[in-house]
């Protein structure tokens, strides 16, 4: 019993000095000052060569996109065998506990260059609400294992896009973040879970909304395009589920919620600039955009003119 002991108090000491001496990552880029809600999107640009990194446990759903050259990795929960695997430009892994339990790490790169990493965090949240709306279960009773090394176009995809405009000056809104959000969530309950393609997408209320909960709802959206929106503000008018809201508005208009706040927010700027005399900087903050330079790429993108060219001309 002493020798166990022993055994246990020197594995334990191991790994404390294996995580103070661990190299502590830091996100080069990260949406948590954005704020988006059930999602954390972070980039990290990481040295050729690890010996060892601890990764501290988290509670969401973990997807991790390599974007950089040939990288030789292995892991393992602590004291646990090390796994091994070779990981290429596209390659996802997926942790469905988030790593509940501290994991190390350890990689060379076998391009002997610096490399990237995008880290998609979803909410058990976010996870529990689309199985219960989209597919009419539990999360409880779909079964999410862990995968390493493996190519999804449509998560890459997703991904690079919340990449994009998280390198933005101003970053997407909630509601933009919250629809990529839910693609991620139904893509991976439908396609990774065990029974998930088993499960038929629940079929309701076909008619959309009413014009009556529209009308409600576009009332709402005109008297705050100023504010950060979220589909939780909206759906919480009619009393739907954000998911379940999501699909029947873009039903209903052939727009998504997003859309068509963007669609309202650059027309509000476009009536600001012909019939006043506001400043760039207060009609883009009347019209909810995060400052001028939003204003601005985003209204060239529509219009193919800047507002101040816009104004001038018309």
């Amino acid at each position: 019993m002493a020798k166990l002991d022993s055994l246990s108090q020197q594995r334990e000491r191991e790994a404390r000095n294996r995580e103070s001496a661990s190299p502590i990552l830091l996100p080069s880029l990260s949406s948590t000052a954005a704020n988006w809600k059930g999602l954390v999107v972070q980039v990290f640009q990481v040295p050729k060569e690890i010996e060892s990194l601890m990764v501290p446990a988290i509670s969401d759903i973990s997807l991790l996109l390599h974007a950089g050259g040939a990288l030789h990795t292995a892991y393992r929960s602590v004291n646990s065998p090390w796994q091994e695997v070779q990981m290429h430009q596209g390659d996802l892994s997926l942790s469905p506990n988030g790593g509940t339990v501290q994991e190390e790490m350890r990689w060379k790169s076998l391009s002997g260059l610096p490399t990237q990493f995008l880290q998609l965090r979803l909410s058990k949240g976010l996870l529990a609400g689309a199985a219960q709306d989209v597919l009419d279960c539990d999360l409880s009773s779909l079964f999410l294992p862990a995968r390493v090394g493996f190519q999804d176009p449509l998560l890459t995809q997703i991904g690079l896009a919340l990449w994009r405009e998280l390198a933005q000056p101003a970053p997407a809104s909630n509601l933009y973040a919250q629809a990529a959000a839910q693609m991620l969530a139904v893509h991976l309950l439908r396609h990774y879970t065990s029974k998930g393609s088993a499960v038929k997408e629940r079929k309701q209320n076909l008619r959309g909304l009413t014009g009556r909960q529209l009308k409600q709802v576009v009332d709402f959206i005109l008297a705050h395009l100023s504010q950060d929106l979220s589909l939780e503000d909206l759906a919480s008018l009619i009393g739907f589920s954000p998911s379940h809201f999501a699909r029947l508005f873009r039903q209903t208009t052939g727009e998504s919620p997003h859309q068509f706040v963007l669609h309202q927010r650059i027309e509000r700027a476009r009536h600001l600039l012909q019939e006043t005399d506001a400043s760039l900087v207060q009609i883009a903050a009347a019209c909810g955009f995060a400052n001028q330079s939003h204003l601005t790429a985003v209204f060239k993108d529509h219009f193919g003119l800047t507002p101040r060219a816009y104004r001038r001309d018309y």
